[in-house]
């Protein structure tokens, strides 16, 4: 598995999946809760969209689900976000990518 990054929202935007449902989502979700003790600060649930903001080593971000565009990460403030603010993406999708190949993996396996 690999991770995309791209800056189309005007920030460093990481792409976990361009197809995923909301499977993938919440399971990302959970993984944010979970291994990284995470806090959902701000729900926001519509239709076909799903953006949960919350902080990471004191950057607010937002986890992102759309019917069309899958299941991304991305700065809360998009085009004014500060370099630091695209870096911390960064960061989490490295640690992310290799928490979520271990999780698919054992999947596999089972």
């Amino acid at each position: 598995m690999s991770l995309t990054l791209r800056t189309n929202l005007g920030c460093t935007e990481v792409v976990i999946d361009d197809d995923g449902g909301l499977k993938r989502f919440y399971q990302i979700a959970e993984i944010l809760s979970n291994d990284f003790k995470i806090n959902f600060t701000r729900k926001e649930d519509d239709f076909d969209t799903i953006d949960w903001e919350f902080r990471f080593r004191s950057h607010n971000m937002t986890l992102h689900y759309n019917i069309y565009n899958g299941v991304s990460i991305f700065p809360t403030k998009t085009r004014d976000a500060l370099n630091k603010d695209n870096k911390a993406v960064v960061d989490l999708a490295n640690v992310l990518e290799g928490r979520m190949f271990s999780i698919d993996l054992q999947r596999n396996i089972a």
